[in-house]
């Protein structure tokens, strides 16, 4: 049970990022009917938000000790990052918490980069075939993850939890089980949690306000809401911006689990695809219970006892799942009829 327990856990951190990511990717081709595979490399930017942020803070003013010597007879160099020095206790506590802090800094530049993305290129192509649409925007990622890999470098830039964050929770404990028995990462748990935050207030948006009310009747019939007078065109490109915005946030906070590299984008965004297919193209709760669904197998299936039973399996348990479930049912679980059904 224990083992168990721990696999769910581990699928829900990293389902959370898989339904975060098919949630914009959803959210895009639902109101725009764009297949976006640049939006993986929203994700990856959003790390790079946190990257940026924790190298600003960071930056460290250097002057020489003349009182302390090395024993070469210079003076010492004393480094301090600038913060400390201009807000002393408050100035560490910043350092700490980079990664959170980051989320103030995303919003906005992803929302920027999204309303870019959209007038700039994505307006164009509205109306044409998919491929088309996959062409361009899997050009455009590819643009954006050399961008990245030139001005950071290609390894993996490690990003660190807050202090109070690096141990683990006694989960073992709240169950019944001894203590010790089943621990788990704090940040771990914060970040299905955030993961939970960001999809209810999409869905709340999205269900609860006027705007977001437009939005779902535009996805449901463009041309009607147009007639009403509704300039529904400005509303999905906000709608553009919201995507990149929850892609970006979801980047964010996974930077202390998965050190950031210019090629991240690209590795969640086929998975991502593979949810959002097998959650149903259109469905935002399909992408969502697909990504959980989809993590929590991956999970299971990366266990030792079962890998050795069938090596490999972790690596294709999700594109079998997706094969298994279009024969089924070709539109995905959730999906709109007619949609991906020919």
């Amino acid at each position: 049970m224990d083992a168990i327990l721990l696999q769910i856990l581990n699928g829900l951190d990293k389902g959370g990022a898989y339904a975060l990511i098919a949630l914009g990717l959803t959210l895009v081709f639902g109101t725009l009917g764009v297949v976006n595979f640049a939006h993986g490399a929203l994700f990856m930017l959003g790390a790079f938000c946190a990257v940026s942020v924790n190298q600003f803070i960071g930056l460290e003013q250097v002057r020489l000790d003349p009182d302390n010597l090395t024993p070469w007879g210079t003076p010492v160099e004393i480094r301090e990052p600038y913060i400390v020095s201009w807000l002393g206790d408050t100035g560490h506590l910043l350092l700490d918490y980079s990664v959170p802090v980051s989320i103030l800094a995303a919003i906005p530049v992803m929302i920027l980069i999204g309303f870019i993305m959209e007038r700039g290129l994505i307006q164009f192509f509205y109306k044409r075939p998919h491929a088309e649409q996959i062409l361009v925007t899997f050009g455009l990622a590819i643009v954006l993850q050399e961008i990245i890999k030139t001005w950071f470098g290609a390894n993996p830039l490690p990003q660190s939890p807050p202090d109070a964050m690096r141990t683990a929770a006694d989960i073992g404990v709240l169950v019944g089980f001894d203590p010790g028995q089943i621990v788990y990462p704090y940040w771990r748990l914060i970040y299905f949690l955030f993961s939970a935050l960001v999809i209810g207030g999409v869905f709340a948006f999205l269900q609860l306000t006027t705007f977001g009310m437009v939005v779902r009747a535009g996805m449901a019939d463009r041309e009607t809401v147009g007639l009403l007078g509704i300039d529904i065109e400005k509303r999905f490109t906000l709608v553009f911006g919201l995507a990149a915005v929850v892609a970006g946030l979801a980047g964010v906070m996974y930077t202390p689990i998965l050190p950031p590299d210019y090629h991240m984008g690209m590795d969640f965004l086929v998975l991502s695809f593979v949810v959002v297919v097998v959650g149903g193209m259109g469905s935002l709760p399909g992408a969502v219970a697909a990504g959980f669904l989809l993590g929590i197998l991956q999970s299971f299936a990366s266990m030792t006892e079962v890998k050795s039973i069938l090596p490999g399996i972790d690596q294709i348990i999700i594109y079998l799942v997706a094969v298994v479930i279009l024969l089924v049912r070709p539109r995905g679980l959730m999906g709109r009829k007619g949609v991906m059904e020919g």
